[in-house]
């Protein structure tokens, strides 16, 4: 309890602590030179205003448009990206291979969005190495400018997404097969079954469990798009597909200074967040009863 207590302290301070602040999104607050405290809880109450003006402009249905199909289609990508690297790790005989594919697969995820933005400019230029690439095979005559039109944005940060962090999110499932009974796979080679049968008949329904919770752990975060790709990958000519919650937010809160506005447009994606985890927990109780294979 004594080893707990930091960590106890750190979530008080810097995870509830600041939820006081939230009380912004009812004011119509503006900074002073004084007390931040005191500006807050003496700015004028204006209620459900700031709520009001997001869901009747013009940009909340952009925004909650780009928001969904770009997590919805990187959870489409990305999801059943590290399932299919850790089965295929676990496949490997060769242990030093092995280990060197892991190696490789993991380095993304340690790069940081800045570096890893960059690579993705740099792959998808006029002259990079995709549009070198389909040129090669005849399948265009011009370079495409993927990240100056906006239709291609949603599918470059899925497949960022899903580059970046498939081979660590493998992690969780390589530990769950490592768990599963190696007597099962033996009895399923008496029975006759090859290696595919196997992954389907005895590796997936034990991984059925983890598939559930952490399928339900990221739809609780479907209106986090993320906010580093879509700021470094987004510009002026695709902003219309790339603009979501979190850079919306941070555009009129930190460079507009419209505080309160960006309140209320994070507690909106807040809540919503949290009635999805509370619908998808239920749901998932019926699920669990279920067989996915």
């Amino acid at each position: 309890m004594i080893m707990l207590l930091p960590a106890l302290i750190w979530a008080v301070l810097f995870a509830y602590l600041p939820m006081a602040g939230l009380y912004m999104a009812f004011v119509n607050y503006q900074p002073s030179l004084g007390n931040f405290w005191s500006s807050l809880f003496h700015s004028e109450f204006v209620g459900m205003y700031w709520f009001d003006y997001f869901f009747n402009n013009g940009d909340f249905y952009i925004i909650m448009r780009n928001t969904l199909a770009s997590t919805l289609l990187t959870l489409l990508v990305s999801f059943p990206a590290p399932i299919i690297i850790a089965i295929a790790l676990n496949e490997i005989k060769n242990a030093m291979f092995k280990k060197t594919m892991q190696t490789v697969s993991y380095l993304p995820h340690f790069i940081s969005w800045v570096i890893a933005a960059n690579i993705v400019v740099t792959v998808l230029s006029s002259d990079g190495i995709v549009n070198k690439l389909l040129q090669l095979l005849h399948l265009t005559d011009k370079s495409i400018l993927f990240l100056q039109e906006g239709k291609y944005f949603w599918w470059i940060v899925a497949f960022g997404n899903t580059w970046k962090e498939m081979g660590y999110s493998s992690i969780i499932y390589l530990a769950a097969i490592s768990s599963i009974n190696l007597e099962l796979y033996e009895a399923a080679k008496v029975d006759g079954a090859g290696r595919f049968k196997q992954i389907i008949y005895v590796t997936l329904p034990h991984l059925k469990p983890t598939i559930v919770i952490l399928l339900i752990l990221s739809l609780g975060g479907v209106l986090n798009a993320g906010f580093d790709q879509h700021y470094l990958l987004g510009n002026g000519l695709n902003q219309e597909y790339s603009d979501v919650l979190s850079t919306y937010s941070f555009r009129y809160g930190l460079q507009n200074s419209m505080f309160s506005y960006a309140s209320a447009v994070g507690l909106f994606s807040s809540v919503v967040a949290f009635i999805l985890v509370v619908i998808v927990n239920f749901s998932s109780k019926k699920l669990n009863n279920q067989s996915l294979f």
